[in-house]
């Protein structure tokens, strides 16, 4: 019997999700809910994992009834107790009609699959702190539709996703989880993909190969909130079954963040040994990430992302304190756990299979 459905597996969060909720539940069952180009991946990940307790089955969040055949659907909908919904397109640069579909779409069909579950316990919806969109000063966990605009259309269709999933709430009992730009596991560093802040390291270390000065990207002052993968998860597994947190909204952000400037001085004087040296502005740095050349050189980072270096916004975590302080759960400060995000991306930085994506555009 599957207990609970997740989707976005096999991906960065989905995959370590999942073996966190089956260690936790020795009696728990997962359906892991596929698109079809991802079949296989999830299946090697869950043979890696727990072939006995994970069944992958394949449909297709965008479609109605999650493309699932009747049978599927009906099974499912009388099984499962939990659903984890991670799966979105998270690209910065990423075509309104291709985010709406996935994001937005796909996120109604999971909350009427929700609805239909005949003896569900909780939806965990894994939102983001960037649903704020272009907000600055603080932002409150209970705050959502505040007139405001949108940095891409990730952030846009997140909003409208989340908006969307606020609207069950007096039905369906769900908790939503809004985590902050998320990197490797504190501890070992381990990553799927250098994105994100990642380009920062890939800047730095081109600079010292090149023996050019380590520059300073970004407003200096502007807050940079990073979190560990492994604090998501923790989180996410923690959330799930605390009764408190049913009907509520946490930010899953560091309370305490870096400014963009000591976040860059930290990851160079652990990559480098030394400082950075002046500082780019952020139009020129964005603009510079309109050329191959330079984007390549820094694995394909959109030049959407100067704007999150440029962004005077704090995300205030007093519930989300209140909610996940008995467990024991409050994220590291990055400076604990950069020396361990730098060594891995030492020993990996040219793996190619590490490199996202090259950005549209």
């Amino acid at each position: 019997m599957a207990n609970s459905l997740l989707t976005g597996f096999p991906g960065f969060i989905g995959k370590r999700l999942v073996r966190k909720l089956l260690a936790d539940d020795p009696e728990l069952k997962i359906v892991a809910l596929v698109e079809p180009r991802m079949t296989e991946p999830a299946r090697a990940a869950a043979a890696e994992i727990d072939p006995d307790r994970i069944e992958i089955v394949v449909g297709d969040i965008a479609e109605r009834r999650l493309g699932l055949g009747d049978d599927d659907y009906e099974r499912l909908r009388a099984e499962v107790r939990h659903v984890f919904h991670l799966a979105a397109i998270y690209s910065l640069d990423v075509p309104l009609e291709i985010a709406q579909r996935v994001n937005v779409d796909g996120t109604g069909n999971v909350v009427q699959f929700c609805a239909d579950a005949e003896n569900l316990e909780r939806h965990v919806y894994i939102s983001t702190a960037y649903v704020a969109g272009k907000r600055t000063g603080v932002v409150y966990e209970h705050e959502l539709v505040m007139g405001q605009a949108f940095k891409n259309h990730y952030e846009s269709t997140k909003f409208q996703a989340e908006v969307w999933v606020k609207e069950s709430l007096d039905r369906i009992p769900t908790t939503i989880l809004r985590p902050a730009i998320v990197v490797g596991d504190s501890q070992t560093g381990e990553t799927q993909k250098f994105d994100g802040p990642y380009f920062i390291l890939r800047a730095i270390s081109a600079a010292e190969k090149a023996g050019r000065p380590i520059t300073q990207f970004g407003r200096a002052d502007a807050p940079f909130n990073v979190v560990p993968v492994d604090y998501i998860v923790n989180a996410i597994a923690a959330a799930a079954t605390a009764e408190e947190a049913v009907g509520e909204t946490l930010h899953l952000v560091d309370p305490e963040p870096l400014s963009a400037r000591e976040l860059t001085e930290t990851l160079s004087m652990e990559y480098a040994g030394k400082p950075p040296r002046g500082r780019i502005p952020p139009r020129l740095a964005a603009a510079s990430l309109r050329v191959p050349a330079v984007r390549n050189m820094l694995g394909g980072t959109p030049r959407e992302s100067i704007a999150y270096l440029n962004h005077p916004v704090r995300f205030d975590t007093r519930r989300a304190v209140e909610v996940l302080g008995p467990y024991g759960l409050r994220p590291p400060n990055f400076r604990e756990y950069a020396p361990a995000m730098v060594k891995f991306f030492r020993e990996h930085e040219d793996d190619p299979a590490l490199v996202p994506a090259a950005p549209r555009g």
